[in-house]
């Protein structure tokens, strides 16, 4: 039993570094927002523009046609 308890103590330290170690990586990464990021990724895009116009039709309560 006291061997289980050591294995499973020592399995939690190594999932706890790793999990510090992924935590520290996605800090690094999110130096500029996430929408910042993205932004602009769709310009020029027909389809995008098609899907914003229905969009518009939509929430102004017309039918799109």
């Amino acid at each position: 039993m006291a061997t289980t308890i050591k294995q499973l103590e020592t399995r939690l330290a190594h999932v706890e570094k790793e999990l510090a170690e992924l935590r520290r990586a996605v800090l690094c990464q999110q130096e500029e927002p996430w929408y910042e990021q993205i932004a602009g990724s769709f310009a020029g895009d027909e389809v995008f523009a098609e899907i914003i116009r229905l969009g518009r039709l939509i929430r102004a309560g017309k039918k799109p046609k």
